[in-house]
């Protein structure tokens, strides 16, 4: 069986990162080739160690017929489909297409991911969805449903999604855990600062900050939270970036964090590195505050006690299947309206921490082993 994966933008967004590294180690023994917007980016983070890398778009060839062509007949469609040839050229040789971007669908109408699905299906190639969260009113959109309702096999990561897609009608849907749950994790040297075992891992990124209803309230709360803490303990902090894109950087909030608690000596930075070696520095935490959504997995399945701040169906349907609801464990950053409102759902995980490491401990060794469990469901297509 070869299995072509994409879209993938990079590794620089450490979920990515994760969710390719996890799909190779579900997927171990299989041939497949990932086709990355950004393949240098993987490179630097060593993705070439557990796949093989390919640009997923390639210059046009002006010159040529199909570029002329193009032009005569000034079809978008047609210049797209010479972007992306190099996926399509694959796509005559595998047996089918991973679709890995698994909220593709909670930021609008991409019209090249669902070019490349149309043309790949054309090939007459099977397509999966993996991992995949989808808020209901996107289901519900005529474009995206008719995508979706063409796939293979979806597989939801979490229930709230799963339950949607069932709803409207849609049979070849299958739920388990997101494959980054599988992620190995690397423990690197703590730096000065990073108390083993009694530090809070703090995540905060520009995208809840672009969905919150009040400005600066979500900055506002981490500053409540972390002088709570600091206040009120003796543990420290971390700040711990999860992306590092130009144009969706965790370290520019966390960098203003830090600027106004170094003078503390209870803060630290830790550096990008590859995800496997971020989880390693989250599993060191004693509890974590997350933004993103596989920086959350990834204290998940460390059994760290987590609140999320969320601002989609990825965190609370997550929160809900791992715990049997979303309430103290996700916070929507909508929701923030005062500034002590991080604070108060803190001291929930806070006071509630054995509970909590005990529940992981009765549900975390499963529901990691389900999510490589989806194999399964891919080889037997």
């Amino acid at each position: 069986m070869k299995i072509i994966l994409s879209p993938h933008g990079g590794s620089g967004n450490h979920g990515c990162e994760a969710i390719v590294r996890s799909t190779a180690k579900i997927l171990k023994n299989i041939d497949f080739e990932l086709f990355s917007a950004s393949p240098e980016e993987d490179a630097k983070y060593g993705l070439t160690k557990c796949c093989k890398l390919s640009a997923a778009q390639k210059p046009i060839n002006r010159f040529s017929m199909r570029y002329l062509l193009a032009r005569i007949s000034g079809s978008v469609e047609k210049f797209d489909r010479l972007a992306f040839d190099p996926i399509l050229k694959a796509a005559k040789q595998s047996d089918l297409m991973m679709s890995i971007g698994g909220d593709n669908y909670c930021y609008g109408i991409n019209n090249h991911i669902l070019l490349v699905n149309r043309a790949v299906r054309e090939l007459g190639k099977k397509t999966v969805l993996w991992g995949c969260s989808i808020e209901e009113e996107a289901i519900n959109n005529d474009i995206v449903f008719d995508d979706l309702a063409a796939f293979d096999l979806i597989i939801a990561r979490e229930s709230i999604t799963y339950n949607s897609l069932k709803k409207k009608g849609l049979a070849k849907v299958s739920l388990f855990p997101d494959p980054a749950f599988q992620l190995n994790r690397i423990d690197l040297p703590l730096p000065e600062g990073f108390k083993d075992g009694n530090t809070v891992g703090i995540n905060i990124s520009p995208m809840i900050i672009s969905y919150e209803t009040n400005k600066d309230s979500t900055l506002n709360n981490y500053i409540g939270l972390i002088e709570h803490i600091m206040a009120t303990s003796d543990m420290n902090i971390a700040l711990i970036p999860h992306v590092v894109w130009t144009h969706n950087d965790d370290r520019k909030p966390l960098l203003q964090l830090y600027n106004r608690f170094a003078h503390t000596g209870r803060i630290v930075m830790i550096e990008d590195t590859a995800a496997s070696e971020l989880k390693g520095y989250i599993a060191r935490c004693r509890f974590f505050i997350a933004a993103r959504t596989h920086a959350s997995i990834a204290a998940y399945s460390e059994c760290v006690p987590t609140l999320v701040v969320g601002y989609s169906v990825k965190a609370r349907g997550i929160a809900r299947d791992i715990f049997g609801t979303e309430d103290n464990y996700v916070v929507p950053v909508q929701s923030l309206t005062k500034d002590d409102q991080l604070v108060k759902a803190f001291k929930y995980i806070y006071e509630h921490e054995a509970d909590i490491r005990n529940h992981y401990a009765l549900v975390m060794g499963q529901y990691k082993a389900k999510a490589a469990e989806a194999r399964k469901e891919i080889t037997k297509i």
